[in-house]
């Protein structure tokens, strides 16, 4: 920022560097103001309840893991639930298409910008698209009701970890937080091994509310979350 404080009605050429850059600075600040207030809204009933199902873009559909996706899926849809994925390929393409089958209301996608992976998948209905993936995840906070994680790479990693740490600062309350398979025992136990280590604690654990073996377990908590969460 300048020295110089800048008057709302004083004009700046474009030559002065510094204090364009100031306005420039301002006006995304108060963009992003508008937008944290505005999220503050919530409709005051949901009438369906919305799961995002983070996933790897990287699985082929003639594997096992497809089909699991997708049936698990079709099973919350059949439930009332929308189903919202990153609309990509891969398992995103397998809960999207577990919607479909199920003759879903909705089944949404939320794609991020990138050189490949140009087209949404099939068996989306409603797309949205990113140029960054902070604005992208932050859709997906606003947009989801309940979060389930299966095996994915270091994109789904990345989308786990924000969440997560969301829910420890008490930024996102209310959202359960679902791993499902044994990748993520791996993460959970690194995590206390490095960060917990006695006298030299780096942070305050908060374990997601539920860690699965395998994605048929999710059938056990089901009904309980869409009750208590309407």
């Amino acid at each position: 920022m300048s020295g110089k404080e800048t008057s709302p009605d004083e004009y700046i050429g474009l030559d002065e560097e510094a204090r364009v850059v100031e306005v420039l600075q301002t006006s995304v600040f108060g963009l992003w103001k508008v937008v944290n207030t505005l999220t503050r809204l919530r409709p005051s009933r949901r009438e369906r309840y919305t799961v995002a199902i983070f996933v790897s873009a990287r699985v082929e559909r003639d594997h096992w893991v497809y089909e699991a996706v997708r049936d698990v899926s079709a099973e919350i849809t059949r439930m009332g639930c929308d189903i919202v994925t990153g609309g990509g390929p891969g398992l995103m393409q397998a809960a999207n298409e577990g919607a479909a089958n199920a003759g879903a209301a909705r089944s949404i996608g939320i794609r991020i910008e990138l050189p490949f992976e140009q087209d949404v998948n099939p068996f989306v209905g409603e797309g949205y698209e990113h140029g960054t993936f902070f604005t992208r995840l932050h859709h997906f906070t606003l947009s989801s009701d309940a979060i389930i994680a299966v095996p994915g790479g270091i994109g789904t990693v990345l989308d786990v970890m924000m969440i997560w740490q969301l829910l420890q600062v008490r930024k996102l309350g209310g959202t359960p937080l679902i791993l499902v398979g044994s990748m993520w025992q791996g993460l959970l136990d690194w995590c206390r091994a490095s960060m917990l280590r006695p006298g030299f604690e780096l942070a305050k654990w908060i374990v997601p509310q539920h860690s699965l073996d395998r994605a048929t377990q999710w059938s056990d908590l089901r009904r309980q979350y869409t009750v208590e969460h309407r």
